[in-house]
């Protein structure tokens, strides 16, 4: 492609994106799915109504679902899931482990049976993503040491098997020596139109959570146990680890990824995608939304933030308010300590926000204020967006190849902003105290 041409195109793909992203806003028929798997009319509110959570599950109203799958298809999901390199199904191809540069998560010998990791997930129709999502998954367990690893799904009785794999999946990961817990739920956060959704939302992450805390209460997992909570994303084992090994590294409570959506152009361009949730380190959102809803700015990341967009495009971590992108890795002394997963307390006047955004919050609150963004770590909630960011900003071993530990390092802000971006929806918008509500 001429220069010239690569100029045009470039913004004729932000062009196109905005346009979509616009059309998918004015639908009429939002259903309040909740889940970035879903097909990208799903994905984005309308311009007059609230924002979704992006990283949440609608169930059906039955706490059990019959058999979708036959017998064989279910199989052959297995056999994907427990041996990722099988190819028996479509999936993301990823690297390599690196295993000399995650060992030191390995736990000790010493520490027994003892809860070390917990991966905590909720999901919905996700059974495209289950070969790739729960291989890696079994491959980062297996590398650590399955005995010390809990794996804890909430699912929302979907329509299309995922609930029949993940319930049949329970032998082969209790078989790798790992806990498995596993449950449907039917707690709907669409019921009453979504009037009560982001407490619906909040009460299933934290139902996700409830085998950590029984375990803490048993003595198996305690404040070293780390928390990888993790989204419908197509992650790679190295993505997942590398949250855990850069949040230990950086002495953090809280590592996020970078989660992406991307459109069909050519070449496809690829937007920051948790918007709402995300706040950088002076309260802002991660790029500028106008009144009009556009994502027109959405590749001018940061733009205010001049420390931390450099970091960002050296793929060094930085520090912000809030985030999820994706996937978490945190350490599970603030939930021993009651912090849960909740809705704004809009009586007392708190910004309408997501369940995400408010844990960040309560977690600054408490002391809690080691919150970072890891660059390297880029995710997508498709097989073919996952290709498609992967190829534009690198699988992990790609990024760290040539950086060193020092340049990661951060000077941890322990004072939150001022003031936070509010965000009812795109179209309302204001600053407000970061600790607004609290008395």
């Amino acid at each position: 492609m001429s220069p010239r041409l690569r100029r045009v195109a470039v913004p004729l793909g932000a062009i196109l994106l905005t346009c979509g992203s616009l059309y998918f806003y004015l639908r009429a028929d939002h259903d309040f799915k909740l889940s970035p798997l879903l097909p990208a009319p799903s994905r984005h509110p309308p311009l007059q109504q609230e924002p979704v959570d992006h990283e949440a599950i609608t169930p059906n109203k039955a706490t059990t679902t019959p058999s979708i799958l036959t017998s064989a298809n279910v199989t052959s999901y297995l056999s994907a899931i427990l041996d990722a390199q099988s190819g028996r199904l479509p999936s993301l191809e990823c690297p390599v482990l690196n295993r000399t540069r995650y060992e030191s998560l390995k736990p000790v010998d010493s520490d027994g049976p003892a809860i070390r990791y917990f991966f905590a997930l909720n999901l919905r129709e996700s059974l495209p993503l289950l070969p790739r999502l729960a291989g890696s998954l079994v491959e980062v367990m297996r590398f650590l040491g399955p005995q010390h690893c809990a794996l804890s799904v909430v699912e929302g009785n979907s329509p299309d098997g995922t609930a029949d794999v993940l319930a049949a999946l329970r032998s082969g990961v209790e078989a790798l020596g790992a806990s498995y817990f596993f449950e449907s739920s039917p707690i709907d956060p669409a019921a009453d139109g979504g009037a009560d959704r982001i407490r619906r939302l909040a009460q299933l992450r934290n139902k996700a959570l409830e085998p950590l805390l029984d375990s803490a209460r048993s003595r198996r997992a305690d404040g070293n146990t780390t928390v990888l909570f993790v989204n419908d994303v197509a992650a790679c084992p190295e993505d997942l680890l590398e949250l855990a090994l850069q949040r230990r590294r950086l002495g953090g409570d809280m590592a996020c990824a970078m989660d992406w959506t991307c459109n069909g152009g050519d070449p496809p361009s690829c937007n920051f995608y948790d918007v709402w949730i995300a706040r950088d380190i002076a309260g802002d959102s991660f790029f500028r939304i106008p009144n009009d809803a556009s994502w027109g700015r959405a590749l001018d990341l940061f733009w205010a933030e001049s420390e931390t967009r450099a970091r960002f495009q050296a793929h060094r971590p930085f520090q912000v308010f809030s985030c999820w992108n994706g996937a978490v890795a945190m350490g599970a002394q603030p939930f021993l300590e009651d912090l849960s997963f909740r809705p704004p307390d809009q009586g007392a006047g708190e910004c309408f926000q997501g369940e995400p955004q408010l844990l960040c919050k309560d977690m600054w609150r408490r002391g809690y204020h080691k919150i970072a963004v890891v660059p390297t770590v880029n995710l997508a909630y498709t097989l073919d967006h996952s290709a498609i960011i992967k190829k534009d900003k690198g699988f992990v071993s790609d990024l760290v190849a040539f950086q060193d530990w020092e340049g990661d390092a951060l000077e941890w802000r322990a004072e939150p902003p001022e003031k936070v971006r509010c965000m009812p929806t795109f179209t309302s918008q204001s600053m407000e105290p970061w600790n607004q509500s609290f008395s």
